[in-house]
């Protein structure tokens, strides 16, 4: 296992119920990959989270796949609050930051867990036939990315920790 960093403000560190409750709410994030000629390559993207692991669609060629392929490693945000308070000076935030090893998926038996999933989160009232005849309509042109995830942190502005927590 790989050592990360620790987070410098780790009083306003979220907990890692806290951290996966962002996940799962959020509806867009910020992959990294390794990306051409050593310089990062980030693309927000739809995704999903479940069981400790991120998944998202793709097309079958492309900027982040030829990253991944490239190597694994990548990294995901998602920014779950920003407001701006311009009379304090500051922004009230919630972000989490996840590090994990990037999977393609190209099964097509493999792709419809993941995919129900999907239609599940953007899609609630799509019925199984209509989720059935997208994916038969898709499948051979995409294929889903699985982040496992390795290590992950959460933080969030200290006016938004409850009071008994924050830092003086």
């Amino acid at each position: 296992m790989e050592e990360f960093r620790s987070m410098r403000r780790i009083r306003q560190q979220l907990t890692q119920e806290e951290a996966e409750a962002v996940l799962r709410r959020c509806t867009n994030g910020v992959l990294a990959v390794h990306g051409d000629n050593d310089y990062p390559y980030a693309v927000p993207i739809s995704y999903i989270y479940s069981d400790g692991k991120i998944y998202m669609h793709s097309a079958l060629s492309g900027h982040k796949l030829d990253g991944i392929k490239r190597n694994p490693k990548v990294s995901f945000c998602v920014v779950d609050k920003d407001q701006i308070v311009p009379e304090e000076f500051t922004t009230y935030f919630r972000s989490v930051i996840v590090f994990g090893k990037a999977r393609l998926i190209t099964d097509l038996e493999e792709m419809r867990a993941p995919h129900d999933l999907l239609c599940k989160k953007y899609c609630p009232h799509q019925t199984q036939e209509e989720k059935e005849a997208e994916f038969n309509k898709g499948a051979h042109h995409m294929l889903y990315i699985e982040i496992t995830i390795e290590h992950m942190t959460g933080k969030q502005a200290r006016e938004l920790m409850p009071p008994m927590q924050k830092p003086h």
